[in-house]
């Protein structure tokens, strides 16, 4: 695994986000939580949201960290005000898949979707927004390799949906272009 660390801002809580293509991203998000964040800062707690049907599937989740959200259901409320307390106490940081699904880590484009921007807005400090692409080539190895390049996506203070979706977009294209080798595209 390589990482490509973006700076970090002090007495800030972090919002984790990242592209969901597999069962391992919540590997790889530990991995950019103990090698990357926790040594750049000390990290208080690590926290992630995860379907209720996936927790209830493994339990050992929550052992991790990982509580539910139920998407439209009256408890979805709950869960993202539970987020937003946690990103209220510096040094907290929280995992956050902003596709809401599974997509081929090899789209060119990212869609966020705005279920995020609610727990922003009733977040209490500050709050860094980090973006982690994450990219995995094999070539001439049996072993892949995980390039995992983050982004800072500025604070929960100088928000703008529109401005964080082109940034992680241009990232995201960025980070493909650097680790795979493909003919040029027309």
């Amino acid at each position: 695994m390589v990482l490509f660390m973006a700076d970090l801002k002090p007495n800030h809580s972090y919002l984790l986000m990242s592209n969901h293509f597999s069962f391992l991203d919540g590997v790889f998000a530990t991995y950019i939580w103990i090698y990357g964040l926790d040594k750049a800062t000390p990290i208080k707690g690590f926290y992630a949201m995860s379907l209720k049907q996936q927790l209830l599937k493994n339990k050992w989740l929550m052992w991790l960290g990982s509580f539910s959200i139920e998407p439209d259901s009256r408890s979805m409320v709950e869960s993202l005000n539970y987020a937003a307390e946690l990103l209220s106490t510096p040094g907290n940081a929280f995992l956050f898949y902003p596709q809401g699904e599974l997509e081929s880590q090899h789209v060119r484009n990212i869609l966020l979707k705005k279920g995020f921007t609610k727990i922003l807005s009733k977040v209490a400090c500050d709050c860094q927004l980090l973006w982690t692409s994450n990219i995995i080539e094999y070539f001439e190895s049996t072993k892949p390799t995980i390039n995992m390049h983050m982004l800072d996506c500025g604070t929960n203070k100088d928000f703008n949906f529109e401005d964080v979706q082109q940034k992680i977009d241009k990232h995201h294209q960025e980070s493909i272009q650097k680790h795979i080798r493909f003919t040029k595209e027309a």
